[in-house]
């Protein structure tokens, strides 16, 4: 039996009268700007509903064979997927310092990854990780929830200033430039990587996100990432994120933390698994 995903559930209550005075309208023919599909009642974009990335951008955002999967034991399940990568220009401008760090990283995946433990993605992470996202919008602010360990965040579309500690998720300031979402992301905690490939940032990283509609049930996702204590440019990446249309669709639960409590915590048990 599927559960409706209770912050889901929460975040759907919270914006029902947003959502009915925005219901959706399509403008007349050649007044509808650059996009020309569903639009809120305000004129922007309708980017309610549910999204995913359909890539390997979770196993490593840059260009990579199919390989062997970490549990030899389990064949060729959960093996490593080929990707064509989604970084513009193909290579993420890492530090030679840091380079070596992602390379170690990579090399001790199954002890740091941050995913493995159930932590909070961060973003862009969240964004194109095997499991879909819901978008919840109002003039005021942009609700997204994640199928991935019940993470959230608010999209400020009005100033709420600095953001006051550093968070998993970070605190994400919005704007339209015409009929894209632009969002400013910053107070992201250290510890999120990018992907299973060991890419990873410091505490200095600053996303600009971008969510430019190509038709009702495509996006264009592109995200650029800024730090330069790990980086020696600003790099972005690409790519498309799909509606998803099912008639029954709907963000179900993800609770993976009781999933790694035994590999965090299973060490200090009186009588430890066999």
């Amino acid at each position: 039996m599927r559960s409706l995903n209770p912050v889901v559930a929460f975040l759907l209550g919270a914006v029902a009268c947003a959502v009915v005075v925005m219901a959706v309208q399509r403008p007349p023919e050649g007044e509808a700007g650059e996009f020309a599909g569903r639009r809120t009642a305000g004129g922007r974009p309708d980017f309610n509903g549910i999204w995913q990335a359909q890539n390997t951008a979770n196993w490593d955002l840059e260009a990579h064979p199919a390989k062997q999967g970490p549990v030899f034991a389990l064949g060729a399940a959960f093996s490593v997927p080929a990707g064509l990568g989604v970084v513009e220009g193909g290579e993420i401008p890492y530090k030679p310092e840091a380079l070596a760090r992602k390379r170690e990283n990579a090399a001790n995946w199954m002890e740091r990854d941050p995913e493995i433990k159930c932590f909070l993605p961060g973003i862009p992470r969240a964004t194109y990780m095997p499991y879909p996202f819901q978008i919840a919008q109002t003039p005021d602010a942009i609700f997204m929830a994640y199928e991935f360990a019940n993470a959230t965040r608010t999209i400020y579309m009005t100033d709420v200033g600095e953001s006051p500690m550093a968070m998993w998720m970070g605190w994400s300031r919005g704007r339209w430039e015409g009929d894209t979402l632009v969002v400013d992301v910053q107070s992201l905690h250290e510890e999120t990587w990018f992907d299973r490939a060991g890419n990873y940032h410091s505490a200095q990283l600053q996303v600009t996100e971008r969510y430019s509609a190509i038709d009702e049930n495509t996006l264009q996702y592109e995200a650029t990432m800024t730090d330069p204590e790990v980086f020696t440019r600003p790099w972005t990446i690409r790519m498309p994120l799909y509606r998803r249309v099912e008639e029954n669709a709907e963000l179900l639960e993800y609770k993976c933390v009781e999933f790694a409590e035994e590999l965090l915590y299973g060490h200090l048990r009186r009588n430890p698994r066999q």
